[in-house]
């Protein structure tokens, strides 16, 4: 059926906007199109919805041309996309800029511009018999005599390529792909100066002839009875929770489900926190599954993101692709499963920009959509996972013991304060940390270090007048980054150079202060100068090659001591490591947010399940100069039940997540009055609607990023309250100062469930 109009969705944060469609057209909802928008811009958009209505403005600009042959929406992905576009309070324009692949987004100032910035496949060399000599087996039995004769080479490429075109699976135009063929470039411009073989370029393909012999790991009895458990919930909870100790084997389990539904054509979409740090889950993932696994992520290139994009929305199915939040949006038409790996992990939330989604929650409605189950897998869960889960409205399936019968490590806590009143601390380290690492490697073991800090040191202090280095841009100090001699701001990238004297007072020698990551390998180097020591984290990783360099040495034994940041944390199994030291568990502790806690809790546990996953029994040390804090004590007791129940307690006598919805408010601008006016008037205008739901406005500590100042508001929403109801409403009041000749100039960023 032909429609008149179509509303257009453009990668703008704007509305759908109406046009009309040529008459003899023919498009579809999903469909990519190029249109016209404004006097002479050329945008790709979405066909949304196509209609007969029109709408009452007397000039409509016509739909240009259709870009691809099929849609590149499916009807389950754009219920998706109007999900993400409703709950998170952004526009489908936003959430089109995030799923797409910047190369499917072509724009232009003009319509020859739009067209040379198209996506045009990557080709690749076919060849094939001559017709006539394909047609007379004389003629060609012929030439192949004279040419084993005279020309082997052309020979030998003569027959390959007479096998090839007459295999059952050959194209019915016997077109080969020229890398198939062991044949030099010029033995193949010989065969087509003699008229012996035909040459054509068409879009390069993957092999998508799947085989079905998985080499599955064998799964021990208590896998075998979770993964029949969560088949078995599947039908009334399509949610479930797998909650299993670290080390417990959870990654087997992923593997038999996958394998069960690859094995029928379905697809299997597999969500990690960050695609860089899970190198060995991938390895393995290939080694089970082979060319069914598709990676996806930021880091490709754009080219390859858009080529993976357009092969799965052509592929018939038995997909296996395992990548970071934005593979969310891949167009796996046959999906039948669905895994986040993790689930409890911050990195599955966009701060910046729109759509501000959590990639897990988004994965369990994608999920619905497509009728399929979900497995959200995790050692320490989120707590909102965690009450779905304990409430019904998730399934539960829980691993309680390490795979092979490793054992869970054992937690020492190392008290700082007592250790410095006793002369038992050198530099950062315990002597009780010091003794365990002289033991470990003495033995030929490995040991991992875990501070939550990079760089060298967090700041620089002047001791005589106490001027500190601070960002120009931000209201934060610099950060000392020592191997690379300049001080760093992580919020707006600016560098300065170290001084050498104080500017202020012109006296003494900064000097740094508190550590990081780089400081730590550093000393601890100095204290076993014969161990190879190497270092984890953003500096040292600088690329995917990096980081595989430095993870796949530490795996062969070819260094002993891992300093890391959170990189270490994350989807790494190591034979050799026998010891884990935390070195300042305090600073994870100490974070002005309500997740502080349950953040702490997770990291350590996490961190910690990386000692022992053999034969031999691991011990973690964790330095803190509060051995009594119950955080603590839950982490050396493995004690998430414990953990779980005070911090819910607490959240629910203050009003916050699971027990309530959350939706934070930045507002930003260079004019702190106009600023403040904002933030006033808006806050005033929530809380005619909202009441006593409304926090603030306040001044975050950390209150002037890349020369902007900010403000937040706080809005609280009670669990029971149709949430609905209230982004309706937060809705119209953003839209009154949007509609403010003044405060419209202010940003205000609108957050939903912040991490």
């Amino acid at each position: 059926m032909n429609f008149e109009f179509a509303d257009i969705v453009l990668p703008l944060a704007q509305p759908a906007y109406t046009f009309a469609v040529a008459e003899g057209m023919t498009l579809h909802e999903g469909d990519a199109v190029a249109v016209q928008f404004g006097p002479k811009k050329f945008y790709t958009g979405i066909v949304w919805r196509l209609h007969d209505e029109r709408p009452d403005f007397k000039r409509i600009k016509s739909v240009s041309r259709r870009l691809y042959d099929a849609p590149l929406l499916s009807r389950e992905q754009m219920r998706l996309w109007e999900w993400i576009a409703d709950y998170y309070i952004c526009t489908l324009g936003e959430v089109m800029r995030a799923a797409l692949p910047s190369m499917m987004k072509p724009s232009g100032s003009d319509e020859a511009e739009f067209t040379a910035d198209e996506f045009t496949p990557r080709t690749e060399r076919y060849l094939a018999l001559d017709p006539a000599l394909a047609a007379d087996a004389g003629a060609l039995s012929e030439l192949l005599d004279r040419m084993e004769r005279r020309a082997p080479k052309q020979y030998a490429a003569m027959v390959s390529l007479s096998e090839l075109g007459t295999r059952p699976d050959a194209p019915a135009d016997g077109f080969v792909p020229r890398r198939l063929l062991d044949a030099d470039p010029a033995v193949i411009a010989a065969l087509h100066r003699k008229g012996a073989v035909r040459l054509c370029d068409r879009p390069a393909t993957r092999n998508t002839s799947y085989d079905n012999r998985f080499r599955l790991p064998e799964l021990t009895e208590a896998q075998s009875a979770v993964r029949d458990s969560i088949a078995a919930q599947w039908p009334a909870t399509p949610t479930v929770l797998l909650h299993g100790v670290t080390g417990s084997g959870k990654t087997e389990i992923y593997i038999h489900l996958a394998a069960e539904v690859l094995a029928r054509g379905g697809d299997v979409l597999m969500l990690v926190p960050e695609i860089a740090l899970t190198a060995q889950l991938i390895d393995r993932m290939e080694r089970t599954f082979g060319s069914r696994v598709t990676t996806y992520h930021s880091r490709l290139s754009d080219r390859r993101r858009t080529e993976t994009y357009l092969r799965l929305n052509e592929s018939p199915g038995g997909e296996f692709v395992i990548g970071a939040r934005s593979a969310l949006f891949l167009p796996l038409r046959h999906l039948q499963l669905v895994i986040v790996d993790e689930e409890h992990d911050a990195g599955y939330k966009q701060e910046e920009p729109a759509p501000r989604y959590n990639a897990r929650d988004s994965a369990v409605v994608l999920s619905r959509t497509f009728g399929c189950p979900a497995v959200l897998g995790s050692a320490t869960p989120s707590l909102e996972s965690y009450v779905n889960a304990r409430s019904g409205k998730y399934g539960l399936a829980t691993l309680t013991e390490r795979y092979a019968g490793a054992q869970l490590p054992e937690i020492i806590v190392s008290d700082t304060l007592r250790a410095v009143k006793r002369g038992e601390r050198h530099a950062h380290f315990n002597k009780l940390l010091l003794d365990k690492m002289t033991a470990v490697l003495g033995s030929g073991g490995q040991v991992m270090l875990f501070q939550n800090r990079r760089g060298f040191a967090p700041y620089v202090e002047c001791t005589s007048c106490g001027w500190t280095a601070r960002c120009p841009n931000c209201n934060v100090t610099l950060t000392l980054h020592k191997g690379a001699g300049r001080l760093e701001c992580h919020y707006c990238g600016h560098t300065a150079p170290v001084p050498a004297k104080c500017p202020a007072c012109r006296i003494a020698d900064v000097q740094p202060m508190g550590f990081g990551t780089e400081k730590a390998s550093e000393e601890i180097a100095a204290v076993f100068p014969d161990a190879r020591v190497v270092r984890l984290d953003r500096d040292a990783a600088t690329s995917e090659s990096a980081y595989r360099r430095i993870i796949d040495d530490f795996a062969a034994g070819r260094s002993d001591i891992m300093v890391g940041t959170q990189m270490i944390t994350k989807g790494l199994d190591f034979g050799g490591v026998s010891l884990v030291g935390i070195l300042n568990a305090d600073n994870l502790l100490r974070n002005p947010d309500f997740r502080a806690s349950e953040r702490a809790f997770q990291l350590m546990m996490q961190v910690a399940g990386r000692a022992g996953r053999r034969e031999t029994e691991g011990e973690v040390v964790i330095q803190t100069s509060e051995p009594d804090h119950p955080v603590i004590r839950q982490v050396a007791d493995g004690d998430y039940e414990g953990m779980a129940a005070r911090e819910l307690a607490e959240r629910r006598a203050f009003f916050y997540p699971p027990y309530a919805r959350l939706v934070s408010l930045t507002l930003r601008h260079r004019d702190t009055q106009l600023l403040r006016r904002c933030a006033e008037v808006l806050a005033g205008d929530l809380r005619r609607r909202f009441g006593r739901r409304v926090l603030g406005p306040v001044t975050p500590p950390i209150d002037r990023i890349r020369g902007e100042y900010i403000v937040t508001l706080l809005l609280k929403i009670e669990s029971g309250s149709s949430f609905a109801r209230a982004r309706a409403l937060l809705r119209e009041a953003l839209a009154s100062i949007a509609a403010d000749r003044v405060l419209r100039s202010v940003t205000v960023i609108c957050n939903v469930d912040p991490q």
